[in-house]
């Protein structure tokens, strides 16, 4: 098969890339790579690739593919809350006219990102992919609104299919530090603190980002009637937990440290615990393999490989919206958050 990854250097993407190619299929890559200098160990994503923001794609460049796995987009929530509009002409519209391009050039599937902050404020009870949405943020929103239009564009010969990826963890070459469970075990190897900003109560599913590409690979290679047009909840269902159920696994896997919540601390809005069985039943290809104990013993291990230190932990380079306001103070970006010509 051949496959356009769209965020080929980023979190997921420089792990998906060596996936997909270990699996036989031919890769090709789209990034803007904002993230250039983000990276976290060797960077292995030798493919063919265009350097270009995903609002600036053509016909031709999606052109000749059997799929495209889309994982480009401002990536998280506080970066969403950077700026609401790019968030929503990036993750929505963007998203959308990629997938318009590629249905009228031949593309038979869409593997698209989404996640389960779509469910947002969704409360203890357990929740399946058919739940109502209750996003809370412009992320979310944007995500939602993404979904109900690639949903819209399937037909006999083009296959949307959505990926509602849980809180992703764990090591990478262009790891995130800003994620819960890589932020708590960095900040108790440097600190000695496992430090919690909320109070802790709100649960949030969980999911590795080597079993998110598990995911992506069983769905493309999945028989069409099982796929098409449908979401999953990328995870397991065993793997929700509280926020501060994890706290305790980071304090238990790092040696000498210990909880410390912020004086004030409030619930989180975002509270949310989701069924992953229809993923387990409809895609038998996908076997999860890691929990956030292993996980977490996996970015501690990576921490000290590196020589992590606080000053760089707490700086720019692992954290993607401290990046980009570094980018953007240094001129490199525009308000829009494209590249400057130099």
């Amino acid at each position: 098969m051949r496959i356009l990854v769209t965020g080929h250097c980023g979190y997921i993407g420089a792990l998906l890339v060596p996936r997909l190619l270990a699996a036989g299929h031919e890769v090709h890559g789209l990034d803007s790579d904002l993230y250039e200098s983000c990276t976290f160990g060797t960077l292995n994503v030798d493919v063919p690739a265009l350097r270009k923001d995903l609002r600036d794609v053509e016909p031709e460049d999606v052109r000749g593919f059997d799929a495209v796995a889309h994982l480009a987009a401002l990536s998280n929530d506080p970066l969403g809350d950077l700026n609401p509009e790019l968030t929503f002409e990036i993750n929505h519209l963007a998203t959308v006219r990629l997938a318009e391009m590629a249905r009228a050039e031949g593309v038979e599937r869409f593997v698209f990102s989404s996640s389960c902050s779509n469910y947002g404020a969704s409360g203890d009870e357990l929740i399946d992919e058919d739940a109502s949405f209750h996003p809370v943020t412009p992320y979310g929103c944007s995500k939602v609104l993404a979904e109900r239009d690639l949903q819209q564009l399937a037909d006999d010969s083009f296959s949307p299919i959505l990926l509602r990826n849980a809180t992703a963890f764990g090591a990478s070459p262009r790891i995130r530090f800003d994620l819960v469970v890589n932020n708590l075990v960095c900040w108790a190897h440097t600190t000695g603190f496992v430090k919690l900003k909320s109070d802790g109560r709100a649960w949030r599913p969980l999911v590795h980002v080597e079993d998110i590409c598990s995911a992506f690979l069983a769905v493309l290679e999945a028989p069409r009637q099982r796929v098409h047009n449908r979401a999953f909840n990328v995870g397991r269902t065993q793997e929700n937990y509280t926020i501060l159920d994890v706290a305790e696994i980071v304090r238990e896997t790092v040696p000498d440290s210990r909880l410390e919540v912020a004086g004030g601390a409030v619930t989180d809005p975002r509270n949310y615990r989701v069924s992953c069985d229809r993923i387990a039943q409809e895609v038998p290809a996908f076997d999860p393999l890691w929990t956030v104990r292993r996980g977490a013993e996996q970015v501690l291990a990576a921490v000290k490989r590196e020589g992590l230190g606080l000053e760089e932990f707490e700086g720019a380079r692992y954290a993607r919206v401290p990046q980009l306001r570094l980018l953007l103070s240094q001129g490199r970006l525009d308000e829009t958050l494209r590249r400057v010509a130099r």
